[in-house]
């Protein structure tokens, strides 16, 4: 029985279900992006935030939990390396879930799954120094020529 336990099981035992979401992690911080149905995208999003929190700890410790559950050395470095210090401003939402539709077999909801982008903060002050507005002059607002 499932009393009160808020985690999905998507019918799979436990083992293959920590595969399953370890495997979609590793291919979301590999890709960046990923398609998926949406109650996996809803899952996935509470490791994955997990993954990313441990590496903007960065000390070896984190990176021994992150090793133990996505078991890929290339996709631990990636996050550890470039990933995690993207977001050592951000506090949380490191990804987003855009929906696109339905499976044209099951038709099951599909989303993609994505990291967020954080922008830099050169980009930040380039936005920011946008000059003045110019003012159209209106017929009120100009001179008659006599």
């Amino acid at each position: 029985m499932r009393h009160n336990r808020d985690d999905k099981r998507f019918s799979r035992p436990s083992g293959h279900l920590r595969c399953m979401m370890a495997n979609l992690v590793n291919d979301l911080i590999v890709h960046g992006r990923i398609k998926t149905t949406t109650p996996k995208a809803k899952e996935l999003r509470r490791f994955a935030e997990r993954m990313i929190t441990l590496g903007k700890t960065g000390d070896l410790s984190s990176r021994r939990r992150a090793m133990a559950f996505m078991r890929n050395k290339e996709a631990v470095t990636t996050l550890f390396v470039d990933i995690a210090p993207r977001y050592k401003a951000r506090s949380g939402g490191y990804t987003r879930i855009l929906k696109v539709g339905f499976r044209p077999g099951d038709c099951a909801p599909v989303s993609f799954v994505e990291l967020v982008e954080e922008a830099s903060p050169a980009a930040k002050a380039e936005g920011k120094k946008k000059g003045p507005k110019s003012r159209k002059k209106g017929p009120e607002t100009q001179e008659k020529k006599v």
